[in-house]
């Protein structure tokens, strides 16, 4: 037996519990976004939807000026730069020598309070990015050039698994009479 198509079927309004008719309305209910009838929706909030809008296709010579431009921008953070060992403690200095509190010091630099907290008990270590921005509005030393070279050693230098089975074990094999 086929399944009734949901779009045939009208909702029901979670408000009053009449039909919704059409589409219904978009509404901001007591913090809860929800979809009510005609009748319901002047109790609430309206939420515009907007359509997307149709963007034109560029041509290839645009394509390729923007991917270029994105390979500078990548290249830029693959060379050796670190945020170095102590950042947790140069960033709640930073923050409570301007007698700040997390969340104004989260605001000025556009993140989240708990990231804040996250980094300055060394639960989490800033990306590149947010150790630059941290940089530009404290004035504070977060990036060093890091020493150690990364080497990869899977293209020239393969590891054995190690010792098998058929290394240790001596197989009898049948003699045919």
């Amino acid at each position: 037996m086929p399944k009734p198509n949901s779009r045939n079927v009208d909702k029901e309004c979670p408000v009053c519990g009449g039909i919704i008719w059409g589409g219904g309305e978009k509404v901001l209910l007591e913090g809860a976004k929800i979809t009510v009838c005609q009748s319901c929706a002047q109790h609430g909030k309206k939420i515009r939807s907007y359509k997307r809008q149709q963007y034109k296709q560029r041509s290839a010579k645009g394509k390729s000026s923007s991917r270029r431009s994105y390979q500078k921008k990548k290249s830029r953070f693959d060379s050796n730069i670190e945020v170095v060992p102590d950042y947790a403690k140069k960033v709640r200095k930073a923050r409570t020598s301007r007698n700040l509190t997390q969340e104004k010091f989260a605001q000025k630099i556009h993140e989240k309070e708990s990231l804040i907290r996250r980094i300055e008990s060394g639960k989490t270590k800033p990306t590149i990015e947010l150790a630059k921005k941290l940089e530009n509005v404290y004035s504070i030393q977060l990036l060093q050039k890091s020493d150690q070279l990364e080497v990869k050693t899977s293209s020239y230098m393969k590891r054995k698994s190690g010792t098998t089975l058929g290394d240790i074990a001596f197989i009898k094999k049948k003699k045919d009479k």
